[in-house]
């Protein structure tokens, strides 16, 4: 597997990592064994930047980790997120209990997530969202205190906007923003992109399959499990992902020319952005890690890098990316 460096920090990892969120959580029932082989398959192929958070499970998905880590933790560039409060019963979703991004919450959290993980270090901490009650200064300032004390090599954020990241890198110099990032999500070439680039910070496209979506493999709602989240959001609804389907059509006749996959073909395209961007795709089965990883291979040329982005030009698709609620928490 190629590594890649994200932006003028030090940090590097594998071009194609591993978002081990579906593991554990949001998208049906899970399948320990199956996700410990894949893991251990991650490994043999090079994709060693796994991305967990504290809210995947609650907890479970980084105790996974934390077992698959045994004896191989030098060999995995791992990163974690913090942002969330979780209340102490319930389950899955329904123990997120709104933002919490305080300097006593920072610590704790990632105090829990080291051991959970069963690590010193943490190479890559990221703030999940950002909460408008704490100013990025005090929770990056935070963050920053435990870089000193060793417990974290680099930062992060997720779903920021650019003036938010500047503010948090005058602080302490961010390595990573990490954002949904795909053909069918495409708004962070805006303002976040630039910014990054601009500051030397490097970028994390979480979901650059548009959560399976750009697999072409799910043709209707029906095929997901009665607990998948996918069903609340609005362009997995029955009639907007009809008409969103009408997108693969050129994706899925360049990938047959190629002899690829619809879903190395969106990845290739991701990659062909920057040196500096870095997917994290997910994957519960060795099979769909295996495609995935691939996809390093896979160079496309300009006519077909631009075939493919003409076709999923934002104006095409139908539905925003998560429900309002969802959409209030990102891009600030």
């Amino acid at each position: 597997m190629k590594m890649r460096k994200m932006g003028r920090q030090g940090l590097e990892v594998s071009a194609i990592g591993l978002g081990c969120m579906g593991m554990s959580f949001a998208y049906g029932p899970s399948n320990e064994a199956e996700a410990l082989s894949t893991l251990d398959r991650a490994l043999e192929l090079g994709v060693s930047h796994w991305d967990t958070a504290e809210v995947y499970g609650p907890y479970t998905n980084e105790e996974l980790l934390g077992r698959a880590l045994k004896g191989r933790r030098d060999k995995v560039t791992l990163a974690t997120k913090f942002g969330f409060g979780i209340l102490p019963h319930g389950e899955g979703m329904a123990r997120m209990a709104g933002l919490n991004s305080r300097p006593e919450h920072v610590r704790a959290a990632t105090e829990g997530s080291l051991r959970r993980l069963g690590v010193e270090t943490i190479d890559l901490l990221y703030q999940h969202r950002l909460d408008p009650q704490v100013p990025i200064e005090d929770t990056v300032g935070a963050m920053a205190e435990l870089v000193r004390e060793g417990k974290v090599r680099y930062l992060g954020l997720s779903e920021i906007g650019g003036m938010t990241l500047r503010r948090a890198h005058a602080v302490h110099p961010i390595a990573a923003v990490q954002s949904e990032y795909s053909l069918w999500s495409r708004d962070v070439e805006q303002e976040v992109l630039p910014v990054c680039r601009e500051l030397g910070v490097g970028f994390v496209p979480y979901s650059p399959l548009g959560r399976g979506f750009l697999t072409g493999k799910l043709e209707d709602v029906s095929q997901l499990a009665a607990d998948d989240f996918r069903h609340l959001l609005p362009r997995f609804q029955r009639d907007a992902l009809q008409r969103n389907r009408r997108l693969l059509h050129t994706l899925t006749e360049l990938a047959r020319a190629r002899q690829a996959t619809p879903a190395q073909l969106a990845l290739a395209w991701l990659l062909a952005q920057g040196d500096d961007i870095a997917p994290i795709p997910g994957a519960r089965r060795i099979v769909h890690l295996q495609e995935n990883s691939a996809a390093a291979e896979l160079a496309l040329s300009a006519q077909e890098l631009d075939a493919i982005a003409a076709t999923f030009t934002p104006d095409q698709v139908d539905g925003e990316r998560y429900s309002p609620a969802g959409m209030a928490l990102v891009g600030r």
